[in-house]
């Protein structure tokens, strides 16, 4: 970015959540880079959005629950900010395609969409129709509703924020021109951490608590999406994805565990090339990585020190402990509306299992079941999208009651 540049316009969703804040230590350390422009959240922490709006002079703000507005408000009279509030998921996606800045270069707003769950999709369609760059760290809102974002989206338009999607990227760029070609493309190695029960056989997993569930190895994420890595829900939902931004069949998608986390993912090449892209685990790359695209931010993260020893070791996954892959790549492969319905049945599971009404390992089995049971349709539009989606979690919920 040259001098006479002005600051890229950014519009958070999902600012008081882990990628947010960290999003927001991006900015706040690149102000001749970023700035924000809205925020958005889910209204549970009206404290720290109040004081994320006032610290980065947010023209607006919008919560996803309408009950919290008045605390908000009064959070924000108290730290002499005075942003445009708005709620419920209108006022969130008005957020998302908020006026702001030129259409074109630094000018040019993009949208950090970090929101947890299928609630994101509304904005995602939002920011893609308002003609912003959407950095997608919300995989959901492609799972979801894949064929209409698809539709929606230019080329270019969605910049990965997951690190196992930013890897792929810059691994497909480095290869140069022939990396926009699939049919150089042998396979794409989405890395695992295995979480934290890795190595446990499925027998094993039935006496798991959520506090040891939620105590992941590596990354410091929130509750939904920790559960998620752990049952590799996450991991299942990231192969969907992957096949969705970058054109690749599922049979060409592997996934191989990676206790370090250094290697974010790789990409095989047809003549027997790999390419794979390491750093240590830190979320502030990839989300640099987008807000500043085609830009690198420069010290957005500590690299890998390569003048100390290091092992990195990889393993193949476990189906047997951990089907929640395999059943991503089937419910991937009848596309339609199965993924909205594996998404949405785990999310009812995740909560049945934190509240201590649902076994580990019955996580995943119950979504297999909403799953069997699913009569996929078509996911051509919004109706269908969230009709699949409420009767899934009808009957998730009905099968952990």
């Amino acid at each position: 970015m040259t001098p006479e540049c002005s600051p890229r316009p950014v519009v958070l969703l999902g600012s008081t959540g882990s990628v947010g804040t960290q999003a927001l230590d991006v900015v706040a350390r690149n102000p001749e880079r970023l700035r924000i422009t809205a925020l958005a959240a889910g209204g549970g922490r009206v404290g720290l959005l109040a004081r994320q709006a006032a610290e980065f002079r947010a023209e607006a703000v919008a919560v996803a629950d309408p009950s919290a507005v008045p605390a908000l408000k009064d959070a924000l009279a108290a730290h002499g900010a005075a942003p445009t509030v708005l709620a419920g998921a209108e006022g969130v996606a008005e957020v998302a395609a908020w006026p702001s800045g030129g259409a074109d270069g630094a000018d040019r707003p993009i949208v950090l969409n970090a929101i947890t769950g299928a609630l994101g999709l509304t904005s995602t369609l939002a920011a893609l129709e308002a003609g912003r760059d959407l950095a997608l760290a919300n995989k959901e809102s492609l799972i979801v509703g894949g064929p209409l974002v698809k539709r929606l989206a230019k080329p270019g338009q969605i910049l990965p924020v997951d690190s196992e999607h930013s890897a792929l990227a810059q691994c497909l760029w480095a290869a140069g021109p022939s990396g926009a070609d699939a049919r150089t493309v042998r396979r794409l190695v989405v890395t695992a951490s295995g979480g934290p029960f890795r190595g446990r056989k499925r027998a094993e997993l039935w006496d798991v608590t959520p506090e040891m569930a939620l105590d992941h190895p590596t990354w410091n994420m929130g509750p939904v999406i920790t559960i998620n890595s752990a049952t590799l829900v996450n991991k299942g939902l990231e192969v969907i994805e992957a096949h969705l931004l970058f054109d690749i069949g599922f049979d060409r998608i592997d996934v191989v565990v990676h206790p370090q986390s250094v290697i974010h993912s790789m990409v095989e090449f047809v003549d027997g090339s790999t390419i794979a892209q390491a750093s240590p685990p830190d979320m502030r790359l990839p989300i640099s990585l987008a807000l500043g695209y085609p830009e690198r931010v420069p010290g957005a993260a500590f690299p890998v020190d390569w003048t100390q020893a290091h092992t990195w070791t990889f393993e193949p996954l476990d189906d047997e402990a951990f089907p929640a892959v395999s059943l991503a790549r089937q419910v991937g492969a009848q596309g339609g509306t199965a993924p909205a319905v594996y998404n949405a049945a785990n999310e009812v599971c995740v909560e049945a299992f934190l509240k201590g009404a649902l076994p580990f390992p019955g996580i995943v089995d119950t979504v297999a079941q909403v799953v069997s049971e699913h009569v996929t349709g078509q996911a051509s539009t919004m109706e269908e999208v969230l009709a699949a989606d409420e009767w899934a979690r009808s009957r998730a919920a009905e099968l952990t009651a």
